[in-house]
């Protein structure tokens, strides 16, 4: 595995920042991974969190909720947490290669507005089924842009829901910088934004005549659009000072999201939630 794969692999425990340090730049020795490291074939991480984020998208109300999450490469197929879902790489990355290829399935599970939603007047709306999408995703990363062990990614999901709940469309592209800071400390920026269908805005945020009456909100039809941007900052910390050779790290992670188009006039955003959505995690992990 690259250099770089060897530091952005224990980043990827938590969740699918144009930080340089200094001494990246300046190839200090330190820095340089061992010769032999855990993420060198076949390897695993497992971990537990606690995450903070918003009752329903668009919500104002915050829940706390567990964040299990499991990576890691088996046979040259990579595979990555998506919220809460996986994604598998089916292209091996190349020993030094300047750009590698991404391409593989993307599987997610969607349970918003499903439990804990805690307006009372947006749980009036009633209950909605959770989603599992289903789809490819796809990208190219570029490997040592402003040190010997960053890379920049960019890559888009495009899944369609196949269990009959909004019977829609999402494409979600990003693009992603990450950097080593020392031996023991990674972090990497996300920006990324997110498209939908008709099928997938009438579900979540259009308001029937029903549900007007049932919950006193105004009536609203949604139509398809981008349905939010953001960004996220993900930093990881090795608990034993060398990140090459798996065992404890913690976790850090925090995003920021703007609703956009008719998810954020919807009567659920706009007049019971927020267009401002907030979400922050803690975590620890084991990489074997």
């Amino acid at each position: 595995m690259k250099n770089s794969n060897i530091f952005r692999s224990a980043a990827l425990f938590s969740i699918g920042l144009g930080l340089s340090s200094p001494l990246l730049a300046q190839e200090d020795p330190a820095l340089m991974p061992a010769e032999k490291s855990v993420f060198d074939g076949d390897y695993l991480t497992a971990g537990i969190g606690v995450a903070v984020g918003s009752s329903y998208e668009g919500s104002d109300d915050y829940t706390i909720s567990p964040l299990p999450v499991v990576l890691g490469s088996i046979g040259g197929i990579d595979f990555q947490p998506r919220g809460p879902g996986i994604a598998l790489d089916f292209i091996p990355d190349r020993e030094g290669a300047k750009v590698d290829f991404i391409l593989g399935p993307v599987v997610r599970a969607r349970f918003d507005r499903q439990n804990s939603i805690k307006d009372p007047v947006v749980s009036a709306l009633g209950k909605l089924d959770f989603a599992v999408e289903v789809g490819p995703f796809a990208g190219v990363q570029v490997n040592r842009v402003l040190n010997p062990y960053d890379s920049l990614t960019a890559q888009v999901d495009v899944r369609w829901d196949i269990a009959g709940a909004h019977d829609g469309m999402v494409v979600f592209p990003s693009l992603t910088y990450f950097t080593p800071l020392s031996p023991s400390v990674v972090t990497s920026l996300s920006i990324n934004a997110e498209y939908v269908d008709d099928n997938y805005a009438d579900y979540y945020f259009s308001i029937t005549p029903a549900g007007s009456a049932a919950s006193g909100l105004p009536a609203f039809t949604a139509d398809s659009g981008w349905k939010n941007v953001g960004a996220t900052m993900l930093t990881a910390i090795d608990l034993d000072g060398d990140v090459t050779n798996g065992g404890f790290s913690m976790i850090l992670l925090g995003s920021y999201s703007r609703m956009l188009g008719d998810p954020k006039k919807s009567p659920v955003t706009s007049i019971r939630g927020s267009a401002n959505q907030l979400f922050g995690a803690i975590g620890v992990g084991y990489t074997f």
